[in-house]
């Protein structure tokens, strides 16, 4: 295989912004384009140095020292000059699918980091490459850039995974119904012809989704004018347990909610009788791991029930990305909503 040239690589400097996808409701299926799962974890670019691997996150945060069984493998598999994009995560064997909650603690490891390290070992799923010692691969297709990454991971140790990759839209489908179990969250669209555009745009992520019903707890804005829900489910304790927020309401869906959310009983009487959720939530309930900022909310009385489309995201009792309201659900109880199987 020849490469593409070298005019570009003197060019490519740590950190780069890597290429990103745009979310689409449906799969292209033309012939030009090729598909991968959509993994849960955090995206991560690996530069092989000679005697040592820098990793970046997708903002550019570097993370090598938190993960030195990856960097280990990087060293001793690829040669100087690699640079390569994909996907860390790590494995729960006790649920059989990955685990965010548990890449977070390997992050947060600290002087931790080695026992962490054993207890959970991450994987690193690649599934492009940008350069090599001696050229830049951006301005190759996708094509060219999958075939020299075959090449390289050939004989790899098991903590770096080539991710799968298929042009047949069916296998995409049967992996969007068969694997979301084991923790992937959709399908990643790439046109075979396509160069790997820094910091831009180009490929396409189909989520998988589901509906859901949960309980309205609270809002952000106002009882007359809600801005978003935050929804919750009885666990087997018959608490009401915060699962997630929603995107921002459209007009409609505001017009729709407003004559049905009212403070609760006991507020409306003057008397001092606590909501099942803390004000504010904590931001370990409402934050990503970027961000930890406590969300203040108008507290409502729990009697009015949300079908939702949700994603595969959900970890110890709670979506960890914003759900999507889609209607009230008027014909069942708050007590027919599905019971959360934990009550610690």
């Amino acid at each position: 295989m020849t490469a593409p040239g070298q005019r570009d690589r003197a060019s490519l400097h740590y950190p780069v912004e890597p290429m990103t996808a745009a979310t689409t409701r449906e799969l292209p299926v033309a012939a030009a384009w090729a598909y991968e799962p959509k993994w849960d974890g955090w995206r991560c670019l690996a530069w092989i140095r000679p005697g040592r691997v820098q990793l970046q996150t997708r903002s550019g945060k570097p993370i090598g020292v938190q993960f030195p069984d990856i960097t280990r493998a990087l060293r001793a598999t690829l040669p100087p000059g690699v640079v390569v994009d994909g996907e860390l995560v790590v494995w729960d064997d006790a649920r059989e699918r990955s685990s965010f909650s548990l890449l977070q603690r390997r992050a947060a490891a600290g002087r931790h980091v080695l026992q962490l390290a054993r207890q959970h070992p991450a994987h690193y799923v690649i599934f492009d490459v940008l350069a090599t010692a001696d050229a830049s691969w951006l301005p190759a297709p996708l094509t060219e850039r999958r075939a020299l990454l075959e090449d390289l991971l050939a004989g790899a140790p098991t903590s770096l995974v080539l991710c799968p990759h298929t042009t047949d839209p069916a296998v995409a489908r049967e992996w969007l119904d068969t694997w979301t179990t084991t923790g992937i969250e959709g399908i990643v669209a790439k046109r075979v012809d396509q160069p790997y555009r820094v910091g831009r745009g180009g490929w396409q992520k189909l989520r998988a989704r589901t509906s859901a019903e949960a309980i309205i707890g609270g809002v952000t804005g106002w009882i007359t004018a809600p801005r978003t829900i935050l929804v919750g489910q009885f666990d087997t304790r018959g608490r009401l347990r915060f699962t997630g927020r929603s995107t921002p309401l459209t007009e409609t869906q505001r017009a729709e909610l407003a004559p049905l959310l009212h403070r609760p009983v006991a507020q409306r009487q003057g008397l001092r009788m606590e909501h099942p959720w803390p004000q504010p939530l904590p931001s370990s309930w409402t934050g990503s791991w970027q961000t930890r900022t406590a969300q203040r909310y108008t507290q409502v009385e729990p009697d009015t029930v949300a079908e939702l489309l949700v994603d595969t995201a959900f970890e110890h009792g709670r979506y960890r990305h914003p759900v999507q309201h889609i209607r009230v659900r008027r014909d069942i109880s708050v007590y027919d909503v599905p019971i959360l199987g934990i009550d610690e």
